[in-house]
């Protein structure tokens, strides 16, 4: 049995659809696939072996400048790579185990791995079905809810793993995220089957406002004055840079005397 840590990186630009889309609707293309990048573990996490591959684009003509500006790959970088099919038969020989397991960070991966297997009319059957979505198991670490997520490098940044590669690469995203894994590994993480057709249902949520009137009340109260319009937008804009959560860090612990 053996840990197969991957990453990918994708690309998705409509204004560069090399098929004509007129009679077929845009959800049909996927996020292509422009990079797998791989680690290979044993039980005992043991390194054995990487994988990495550039992939040609066949969907869309052109890297988005967005995705370029993410990870640096470019359209010319690329555009004489294999073709994703024959990449997908170098990865399954990569593999080479059918009891593996795969190990991802987040579920996106996963399910574009088989997406980019379906259009291309692959056989999905070749791919690990077992898997571990790490990236919950680190908010467990922490002691928080997995509703709060950290990304790849806020995790590895934590943990105080060494940073040696830059982000947004598949293979050293792949690289950290077994690092990530071996640090965090106890034996209550079990992988789980992944299922490409099982379609969740999506539960919808109830609109909220924030009621900005009666926010500006409380400060009003609290200080015993009116604020000032200037006041005012500075609480509102703290209070929705507050929500988005992008500035929580982990306490350190006191250490005892």
């Amino acid at each position: 049995m053996h840990y197969i840590i991957f990453d990918l990186e994708f690309n998705q630009d409509f204004s560069n659809l090399k098929y004509s889309n007129s009679e077929e609707k845009k959800s049909k293309y996927p996020f292509e696939i422009i990079q797998i990048g791989a680690v290979k573990l044993d039980a005992d996490f043991n390194n054995k072996g990487s994988f990495n591959s550039y992939v040609k684009p066949t969907i869309y003509s052109k890297i988005s400048p967005f995705i370029e500006e993410l990870t640096g790959i470019n359209t010319e970088q690329v555009i004489s790579e294999k073709t994703f099919p024959e990449v997908f038969n170098n990865f399954i020989n990569f593999i080479n185990d059918k009891d593996a397991i795969f190990c991802i960070w987040g579920m996106s991966d996963i399910q574009e791995l088989f997406k980019n297997v379906f259009y291309h009319k692959l056989d999905y059957n070749l791919l690990p079905r077992k898997y571990i979505n790490i990236q919950p198991y680190v908010s467990k670490h922490f002691g928080l809810s997995i509703q709060k997520l950290f990304n790849l490098q806020n995790a590895v940044e934590e943990l105080s793993l060494p940073i040696t590669f830059e982000f947004h690469n598949a293979l050293y995203d792949a690289h950290y995220t077994a690092e990530v894994f071996k640090k965090i590994y106890n034996p209550s993480i079990k992988p789980q089957i992944y299922d490409p057709y099982l379609v969740k249902a999506k539960t919808r949520k109830p609109k909220v406002q924030v009621d900005y009137y009666k926010l500006i009340q409380q400060f009003e109260k609290m200080y015993c004055r009116e604020m000032t319009k200037e006041e005012k937008d500075i609480i509102k804009l703290a209070y929705n840079m507050g929500r988005t959560q992008q500035f929580i860090k982990i306490a350190k612990e006191k250490k005892k005397k």
